[in-house]
């Protein structure tokens, strides 16, 4: 399928934030949430209305009334084509501008594509340091809105930060990479069982419900990415205690 393609007749209102404009679809499907690319500056469709009433998209050969969000609005001509952005054409410094303005959760990139692009971002070895570090900030990012959009509970939304703050620390160390201290503290935190509870549910696991399984489960893979800051506490220290013992019973872990 083409990528969108939206050609401006006119700007009905505009300022710093964004406008509307009435444009016509001349190539594939236009939806909102999309973006668009007018030289190389980008555009937000956040809204189309059709023949006076919202619509969520409208396709080649017809006409919309679209409320775009950017302050390039103002600077759109008359006959000027906008070219839908993939949602894998984003660049670091741009998805960083994009976020710092607390974006809807209905824009693309959409949580799961951006937490993809920040993971793999975070994840290239080829890539500097420096650049890395802040792939991974927007992959700590991504996580609560993916947290957001689908509804998830806080251990899940959970699971999805030690990921990254541990892999962070792992291939950064402390400082540049974390909080060792912290990432365990928030981990902890979400733990409601304790070690000897955990461990006598896991010896009769099978035979729990289904929502006690998938419970212990997520507890396993959160203490597991959390692990992560083990080498950076002290030994004795209360958390290093308390990841002590949870590695003790986390085999066990259904």
């Amino acid at each position: 399928m083409p990528f969108a393609e939206l050609q401006v007749y006119r700007v009905e209102r505009a300022d710093v934030t964004g406008g509307v404009c009435l444009v016509r679809c001349v190539g594939g499907v236009a939806r909102a949430g999309q973006v668009y690319a007018a030289g190389e500056s980008r555009l937000w469709l956040r809204g189309i209305e059709r023949h006076g009433r919202p619509a969520a998209s409208f396709g080649a050969g017809h006409t919309a009334r679209v409320r775009l969000a950017g302050a390039v609005v103002a600077l759109l001509s008359r006959g000027q084509v906008l070219t839908r952005v993939p949602p894998d054409g984003h660049g670091l410094a741009e998805l960083e501008a994009w976020l710092a303005g607390g974006p809807p959760l209905t824009d693309e990139p959409h949580p799961r594509t951006l937490r993809g692009l920040a993971v793999g971002g975070m994840q290239d070895g080829l890539l500097p340091d420096a650049t890395r570090l802040r792939w991974g900030r927007l992959a700590v990012a991504a996580a609560y809105r993916c947290a957001a959009a689908e509804g998830a509970s806080d251990l899940v939304r959970g699971i999805e930060l030690a990921f990254v703050r541990g892999y962070l620390l792992r291939e950064f160390g402390p400082g540049r990479g974390g909080d060792p201290a912290a990432v365990c503290r928030e981990a902890l935190a979400l733990v409601d069982l304790t070690p000897a509870e955990a461990a006598a549910r896991a010896r009769v696991w099978r035979e729990l419900p289904r929502a006690e399984i998938v419970h212990l489960r997520h507890l396993k893979i959160l203490l597991r990415w959390a692990g992560a800051a083990r080498p950076h506490l002290a030994d004795g220290g209360p958390l290093a205690v308390a990841l002590d013992a949870w590695s003790r019973v986390r085999p066990g872990l259904p």
